[in-house]
């Protein structure tokens, strides 16, 4: 295991108990007392969790999990997520992508083989307000790319608040992919934060479907503020190892669900 992926793991522990010794990191990993030091002294460097005698105690203030960790969770699902969802691609459409490490692998899908067996660019236009996504597409010459203003949040990357408005009330979007933090069928899509809810909110409103990319692990779970409602959902694309109880309960409120 590389140290990237204990890092987020230990981080996941912490969560889970409240608190952590460094024994118990020791025990979990099969490493050192040094290294399981090493470890916690990095991510208390990071701000990420405080250090006490003998471990670690979360913040006092509660946050997502920044977006270099999230990267590496269910990375072998959002990639089957992010294939799938490249099946809705069509030319000379306007895509929207908002925050997370599963619409940026959907973003790197936008170039596409043609029909003789080459790649070529396939022109189309992208609203993002994720700077993480228009770095990654800023140079791609079959994307005019358009981002929304606001102001970065470095958990998710995401561009919020007023300033976004201007951009995306003046936009159409023909097909939004929406990443979630948590997604329920009888609350609907959900972020963690208010300010990302709002512009998330607002991106649905502005688009012809909108696609819910999410991997099984959020499915049933709720986050603190309502982006939209089940039934302005039009698809919701995860993996295989979704609860199918949950799966039954999206498709009674008549929303498609694709499992990958």
């Amino acid at each position: 295991m590389i140290r990237h992926e204990r890092l987020v793991l230990i981080l996941e522990m912490l969560a889970n108990s409240g608190t952590l010794s460094v024994d118990s990191v020791v025990k979990e990993f099969g490493i050192s007392t040094a290294t399981a030091r090493r470890d916690l002294d990095e991510l208390h460097s990071q701000h990420l969790l405080t250090r006490s005698r003998g471990g670690a105690l979360p913040l006092a203030a509660t946050y997502d999990l920044p977006m270099r960790y999230k990267s590496v969770q269910h990375s072998d699902e959002k990639q089957r997520i992010a294939r799938a969802a490249a099946t809705l691609i069509r030319p000379a459409s306007v895509f929207g992508l908002n925050g997370g490490t599963t619409t940026i692998e959907i973003a790197r899908q936008f170039v596409v083989p043609s029909d003789k067996g080459q790649t070529e660019p396939t022109p189309i236009t992208i609203v993002t307000n994720a700077i993480n996504i228009a770095v990654e597409l800023a140079l791609r010459p079959n994307v005019k790319l358009v981002m929304t203003g606001g102001v970065v949040r470095p958990e998710s990357y995401e561009l919020v608040g007023p300033l976004s408005r201007g951009v995306i009330e003046n936009v159409s979007i023909d097909v939004l992919f929406l990443g979630v933090n948590g997604l329920s069928p009888y609350f609907g899509a959900m972020a963690s934060n208010e300010s990302e809810a709002e512009t998330n909110r607002l991106m649905v409103s502005r688009s012809t479907t909108t696609v819910v990319v999410t991997d099984s692990s959020k499915l049933g779970e709720h986050a603190f503020s309502r982006v939209c409602a089940s039934k302005e959902i039009d698809l919701i694309i995860t993996d295989d190892d979704a609860d199918l109880e949950i799966v039954e309960a999206f498709r009674g409120e008549g929303v498609e669900v694709w499992t990958v």
